[in-house]
Protein backbone atom coordinates (compact mmCIF):
# COMPACT_ATOMS: atom_id res chain seq x y z
CA UNK A 1 0.00 0.00 0.00
CA UNK A 2 1.47 3.32 -0.95
CA UNK A 3 1.46 6.55 0.04
CA UNK A 4 -1.90 7.41 -2.36
CA UNK A 5 -3.36 4.14 -1.23
CA UNK A 6 -2.90 5.44 2.62
CA UNK A 7 -4.16 9.18 1.50
CA UNK A 8 -6.97 7.64 0.49
CA UNK A 9 -7.94 5.49 3.09
CA UNK A 10 -7.87 8.32 5.47
CA UNK A 11 -9.96 10.41 3.29
CA UNK A 12 -12.16 8.09 3.35
CA UNK A 13 -12.49 7.72 6.98
CA UNK A 14 -12.23 11.06 7.91
CA UNK A 15 -14.99 11.63 5.12
CA UNK A 16 -17.52 9.26 7.09
CA UNK A 17 -17.12 10.41 10.23
CA UNK A 18 -17.87 13.58 9.29
CA UNK A 19 -21.13 12.52 7.54
CA UNK A 20 -22.33 11.09 11.01
CA UNK A 21 -21.50 13.91 12.66
CA UNK A 22 -23.78 15.66 10.31
CA UNK A 23 -26.20 13.14 10.57
CA UNK A 24 -27.26 14.31 14.44
CA UNK A 25 -29.79 16.92 13.38
CA UNK A 26 -31.22 19.59 15.73
CA UNK A 27 -34.33 19.11 17.33
CA UNK A 28 -37.05 21.47 19.37
CA UNK A 29 -38.46 20.21 21.90
CA UNK A 30 -41.55 21.88 23.45
CA UNK A 31 -42.95 21.49 27.13
CA UNK A 32 -45.88 23.08 28.65
CA UNK A 33 -44.40 24.11 32.30
CA UNK A 34 -46.29 25.30 35.53
CA UNK A 35 -44.67 28.68 35.94
CA UNK A 36 -45.22 31.41 38.45
CA UNK A 37 -42.67 34.44 38.13
CA UNK A 38 -39.33 35.26 36.63
CA UNK A 39 -37.45 33.10 39.26
CA UNK A 40 -39.39 30.03 38.66
CA UNK A 41 -38.67 30.69 34.74
CA UNK A 42 -34.85 31.13 35.67
CA UNK A 43 -34.44 28.32 37.46
CA UNK A 44 -35.75 26.24 34.22
CA UNK A 45 -33.83 27.78 31.99
CA UNK A 46 -30.61 26.93 33.78
CA UNK A 47 -31.62 23.30 34.52
CA UNK A 48 -32.57 23.18 30.64
CA UNK A 49 -29.28 24.96 29.51
CA UNK A 50 -27.01 22.64 31.55
CA UNK A 51 -28.30 19.13 28.96
CA UNK A 52 -25.75 17.92 26.75
CA UNK A 53 -26.38 19.16 23.48
CA UNK A 54 -28.95 21.73 24.10
CA UNK A 55 -27.82 24.81 22.01
CA UNK A 56 -30.83 27.43 23.09
CA UNK A 57 -33.53 27.55 25.50
CA UNK A 58 -36.32 30.12 25.39
CA UNK A 59 -38.75 30.75 28.01
CA UNK A 60 -42.13 32.19 27.61
CA UNK A 61 -43.60 32.96 31.04
CA UNK A 62 -46.95 34.19 29.60
CA UNK A 63 -47.68 30.99 27.46
CA UNK A 64 -46.15 28.33 30.27
CA UNK A 65 -44.04 26.92 27.20
CA UNK A 66 -40.57 26.17 26.94
CA UNK A 67 -38.59 25.62 24.24
CA UNK A 68 -34.91 23.64 23.80
CA UNK A 69 -33.09 23.07 20.68
CA UNK A 70 -30.17 21.18 19.95
CA UNK A 71 -29.28 17.36 19.87
CA UNK A 72 -31.62 16.51 22.71
CA UNK A 73 -33.95 13.84 23.31
CA UNK A 74 -37.82 14.49 24.47
CA UNK A 75 -37.27 12.05 27.55
CA UNK A 76 -34.15 13.69 28.63
CA UNK A 77 -35.64 17.17 28.70
CA UNK A 78 -38.94 16.21 29.96
CA UNK A 79 -37.40 14.55 33.32
CA UNK A 80 -34.99 17.54 33.80
CA UNK A 81 -37.68 19.64 33.24
CA UNK A 82 -39.65 17.53 36.23
CA UNK A 83 -36.66 17.27 38.42
CA UNK A 84 -37.06 20.52 39.52
CA UNK A 85 -40.38 20.41 40.75
CA UNK A 86 -42.58 22.21 38.33
CA UNK A 87 -45.62 20.06 36.39
CA UNK A 88 -44.22 19.59 33.13
CA UNK A 89 -45.96 17.86 30.26
CA UNK A 90 -44.74 17.66 25.96
CA UNK A 91 -46.43 21.00 24.11
CA UNK A 92 -50.40 19.34 24.03
CA UNK A 93 -51.42 22.27 21.63
CA UNK A 94 -51.45 22.85 17.79
CA UNK A 95 -52.60 25.76 15.24
CA UNK A 96 -56.25 25.10 15.19
CA UNK A 97 -56.39 25.76 11.92
CA UNK A 98 -54.70 22.49 11.46
CA UNK A 99 -57.57 20.38 12.97
CA UNK A 100 -59.99 19.16 11.63
CA UNK A 101 -62.85 20.10 14.31
CA UNK A 102 -61.01 22.47 16.37
CA UNK A 103 -64.61 22.50 18.33
CA UNK A 104 -65.08 18.82 18.84
CA UNK A 105 -64.62 16.91 21.95
CA UNK A 106 -60.80 16.98 23.31
CA UNK A 107 -59.89 19.59 20.88
CA UNK A 108 -61.13 22.80 22.64
CA UNK A 109 -59.10 24.04 25.65
CA UNK A 110 -59.93 27.18 27.16
CA UNK A 111 -56.57 27.41 28.84
CA UNK A 112 -54.87 27.22 25.36
CA UNK A 113 -53.34 30.44 23.79
CA UNK A 114 -54.97 32.48 21.30
CA UNK A 115 -54.97 30.60 17.90
CA UNK A 116 -54.47 27.36 19.35
CA UNK A 117 -56.39 23.75 20.43
CA UNK A 118 -55.32 20.69 21.91
CA UNK A 119 -53.34 18.00 19.53
CA UNK A 120 -56.13 15.24 19.11
CA UNK A 121 -55.68 12.20 17.58
CA UNK A 122 -58.35 11.31 14.77
CA UNK A 123 -59.92 8.75 17.50
CA UNK A 124 -61.63 11.49 19.02
CA UNK A 125 -63.17 12.95 16.51
CA UNK A 126 -64.17 9.38 15.13
CA UNK A 127 -66.06 9.24 18.89
CA UNK A 128 -68.41 12.01 17.81
CA UNK A 129 -71.67 11.46 18.23
CA UNK A 130 -73.50 12.02 14.39
CA UNK A 131 -75.38 15.14 16.43
CA UNK A 132 -71.48 16.47 17.23
CA UNK A 133 -70.49 15.98 13.77
CA UNK A 134 -72.97 17.50 11.73
CA UNK A 135 -73.02 21.00 14.30
CA UNK A 136 -69.03 20.52 13.45
CA UNK A 137 -69.72 20.49 9.73
CA UNK A 138 -72.50 23.06 10.00
CA UNK A 139 -69.98 25.99 10.93
CA UNK A 140 -66.71 24.86 9.51
CA UNK A 141 -65.06 27.09 7.01
CA UNK A 142 -64.88 23.93 4.39
CA UNK A 143 -68.24 23.84 4.01
CA UNK A 144 -69.39 25.98 1.48
CA UNK A 145 -72.73 26.12 2.74
CA UNK A 146 -71.93 26.76 6.01
CA UNK A 147 -73.64 28.87 8.39
CA UNK A 148 -72.21 32.80 8.29
CA UNK A 149 -73.88 34.53 11.09
CA UNK A 150 -71.14 37.05 12.09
Amino acid sequence: MGVSGTLEFLSELIGSTMKRKKLKQQRTVALKVRMDCDGCALKMKKALSGLKGVKSVEVDLKQQKVTVTGNVEEKKVLAAAKATKKAAEPWPYVPYNLVAHPYGAGAYDKKAPPNFVRSVEDAAVANMTPLEEQYTIMFSDDNPHACSIM
